[in-house]
């Protein structure tokens, strides 16, 4: 091997692999390619996959369109074999694998082995069974630490080294105290040159990617990032959702995306100047006439707030803005993102359905609207994982991992981070509710 070839070797693997910050951290957006105008990637061997979860996320529900397994099916074509599917839920695994192996994918299902832990799989797989990759789909509550019965990412580290990681997002829903075991496990996945993505999709849209192009084609330097995420609550039936004790609640589940979005334009965030307010359920103004859930079944101190609002400094000096809503009903979210640099302001409407980008320049008052029509950033992100896998593409311009794990721990600890601190907030207008006047 010639010395220079070695180096671009070194360099796909530290750049596009997603295991260090010296990675590129965008991709050219016309190389992004539609999942209904991408060929099924070449090769003849089986491509080995573990789904680690049988719910929603994994093989899609009607809240929203997300299914990793529709991805993987549409990239890898015949090829893909989910060797294993772990969830103590074995009824719902079962019955997803009979739709499964009831259509045009029979292929990738019918050899499929259901396990009810992460200990069974291992004791039980063949060696020749050997994965390509992991997707970890599993609830966040049950995965992110370095705690037993909740750390599957350093079982699979261990039992199965070399092997990828797709882990969905947030990486975990754990108390506070628990953030620094993840950026622990993020360590051992960077020492380890482990192949890891976290499925903080919003990053491969290309409108986001566009964003970044203006950037960095234009040299700008961020001012401020104004994040907004309104969902609609009435659609959301999970008794869970609504129980900050088990989903940590809205911003850390929900609103993560924006936050981690926020993150990826103004960079690293400075966590002690993070402050927040929130709206309560208790609240004159917080009271929601559309719930399908029963709140009076959650224990008062575990109901959600209905708005969380925070600001804080990044370590370049901008400011970034994150406002959480649980005010719409019907089906339909609203969520903006906008983005201000010197003579700039890059708007960024609706990105999980109709992503629309609104641009104004120097020199001209008035908007020019970019639209992606069709555009799938959960196929985006699978592609990439699975070229950078495959070692398929020499451009090095191409495939590249755009969230890893020490980037998915940052985001998840300035969520937390808005959480203590609209907290903080609340218990201070309450504890000078008490004071006599």
């Amino acid at each position: 091997m010639s010395p220079t070839h070695h180096k671009a070797s070194e360099r796909r693997a530290s750049d596009r692999r997603g295991s260090s910050f010296s990675r590129r951290d965008s991709i050219d957006p016309r190389k992004l390619v539609p999942m209904d105008k991408m060929t099924h990637i070449s090769g003849t061997d089986d491509f080995n996959v573990v789904f680690v979860g049988a719910g929603n996320i994994m093989f899609g529900s009607e809240e929203g369109p997300w299914n990793h397994s529709f991805r993987f099916e549409h990239k890898l074509g015949r090829r893909l074999k989910v060797v294993a599917l772990i969830d103590p839920a074995t009824e719902r695994a079962k019955e997803v694998l009979r739709k499964k192996c009831d259509s045009f994918v029979l292929s990738a299902y019918e050899h499929t082995r259901i396990y009810k832990n992460f200990d069974e799989f291992h004791k039980n797989l063949p060696k020749s069974l050997r994965p390509r990759a992991f997707v970890v789909g599993s609830p966040p509550m049950f995965r992110g630490t370095l705690q037993s019965g909740r750390d599957i990412e350093t079982q699979i580290l261990k039992h199965y080294p070399g092997v990828a990681l797709f882990i969905e997002k947030p990486i975990a829903t754990g108390p506070v105290e628990e953030i620094e075991e993840g950026y622990k496990i993020a360590k051992q996945i960077e020492e380890s040159r482990t192949i890891c993505s976290v499925g903080y999709m919003l990053r491969y849209l290309k409108a986001v990617q566009m964003m970044k192009h203006i950037i960095d084609e234009n040299n700008l330097t961020v001012m401020t990032t104004i994040a907004r995420y309104a969902c609609a609550y009435e659609a959301i039936a999970k008794p869970d959702w609504w129980d900050k004790s088990k989903s940590a609640g809205p911003v850390i589940e929900q609103g993560t995306h924006f936050c981690d979005l926020s993150r990826y334009f103004g960079g690293e965030v400075d966590y002690s100047s993070v402050v927040a307010h929130s709206l309560e359920w208790n609240e004159n103004a917080g009271q929601l006439s559309a719930m399908k859930v029963d709140e009076s079944k959650i224990p008062p101190e575990n109901r959600i707030p209905r708005v969380t609002s925070a600001t804080w400094k990044y370590d370049s000096g901008a400011v970034g803005t994150f406002t959480h809503v649980v005010a719409l009903q019907g089906t339909n979210y609203s969520c903006e993102l906008e983005v201000y640099a010197d003579g700039y302001c890059l708007r960024l409407v609706d990105p999980y359905v109709q992503p629309v980008l609104y641009v104004r320049k120097p020199g001209d008052d008035h908007e020019q609207t970019y639209r992606f029509p069709d555009d799938d950033p959960f196929f985006s992100e699978v592609s990439n994982l699975i070229d950078i896998i495959e070692d398929i593409e020499e451009d090095p311009d191409a495939a590249c991992i755009l969230s890893n794990y020490e980037d998915a721990v940052k985001t998840y600890e300035l969520t937390w981070s808005i959480r203590k601190a609209s907290e903080k907030s609340r218990a201070a207008k309450l504890e000078a509710g008490r004071k006599p006047t």
